[in-house]
């Protein structure tokens, strides 16, 4: 597994936790509308969100793939949404991660915001299926990476 770099940097070290999901077996388009929906939250908010997302009671606004997706209710000022409950799930880890790493480092979670949730495009593993007539039908999958970072303010 290859190190990766965080695309943010704090600018104070001691005041800030981390923390990554590398390559997720999770939707990369789900990710990043759960990304968008977490940031700028703290973290017993967001974990909340989360788990009340796999529970199917909140629903995640889909505002940059949007296409095709339904009205949901609960949406405030918004009308696209869904329930993506594997990729909260995974995100739901990585954020339990990163309150760990705060703790880790002797920061006061309760005052911790998520200031960067970033989702990145990772591997693609591709597989064939065999078809009849000697054809074969691609099924790749593609991987999917989060990180949070998360400030004291």
């Amino acid at each position: 597994m290859a190190r990766v770099n965080y695309a943010y940097k704090p600018e104070d070290e001691t005041k800030a936790a981390k923390a990554m999901g590398y390559e997720m077996p999770i939707s990369f388009k789900h990710a990043v509308e759960i990304c968008r929906a977490i940031r700028g939250k703290k973290i017993e908010e967001a974990r909340k969100l989360l788990e009340d997302v796999v529970e199917m009671k909140r629903v995640i606004p889909f505002k940059r793939h949007k296409k095709k997706v339904a009205h949901r209710r609960g949406l405030e000022k918004w009308y696209a949404g869904r329930y993506p409950q594997k990729a909260a799930k995974y995100v739901l880890k990585v954020l339990r991660n990163l309150e760990a790493n705060a703790e880790y480092k002797g920061l006061d979670v309760e005052n911790l915001v998520i200031v960067h949730a970033q989702a990145q495009k990772g591997r693609v593993i591709e597989r064939y299926m065999p078809r009849a007539f000697g054809r074969a039908t691609p099924r790749f999958q593609q991987l999917t990476t989060v990180e949070l970072v998360a400030e004291v303010r």
